[in-house]
């Protein structure tokens, strides 16, 4: 099935709906990710925040709409919610999030070497290897789960 612009040039496959196997697939591995995510000690609170930032660092609409509205479900405020993007910069958050956001950052852009290097020395000072391998699967999952709505053109409503 196929958005149906008046343009076709400007058409995009929702490849979700055209590939239903390929898509269902990509959301039982988010439920397992969900789970190790829970097992490994990571709050609903630090996963929203990962997705976010992904979601940001990928410019997905969709996924930002959603997970915003999840996190503050899950208590997170809107003040932490509004300075994300320069997490950086702010007492906001705590050593173990900015260790994990540092590590989802540098698994959505792996090319930054030094930028690796740096989030993953960090990280082992604050989480352990279960926290480690349950940050950098949610932020490989969002990165899909941002893909596939990017390259589809998902609107948010």
């Amino acid at each position: 099935m196929s958005d149906t612009a008046a343009d076709p040039a400007s058409r995009r496959v929702f490849i979700d709906k055209q590939s239903p196997k390929a898509y269902h697939a990509l959301v039982e591995t988010a439920d397992a990710v969900r789970a190790v995510a829970a097992e490994a000690g990571l709050d609903r609170i630090l996963v929203e925040l990962i997705n976010l930032r992904v979601s940001q660092i990928n410019g997905c609409a969709y996924c930002l709409n959603v997970h915003t509205r999840a996190a503050l479900r899950a208590g997170e405020t809107s003040q932490r919610l509004g300075v994300l993007a320069a997490w950086r910069d702010t007492e906001l958050f705590t050593a173990r999030e900015r260790a994990a956001l540092a590590l989802a950052e540098a698994t959505t852009e792996p090319a930054n070497a030094l930028a690796q290097e740096s989030a993953y020395e960090t990280a082992r000072q604050v989480l352990d290897d279960d926290e480690i391998s349950a940050t950098i699967w949610v932020a490989i999952t969002i990165n899909a789960f941002n893909r596939v709505s990017v390259l589809s053109k998902h609107r948010v409503f």
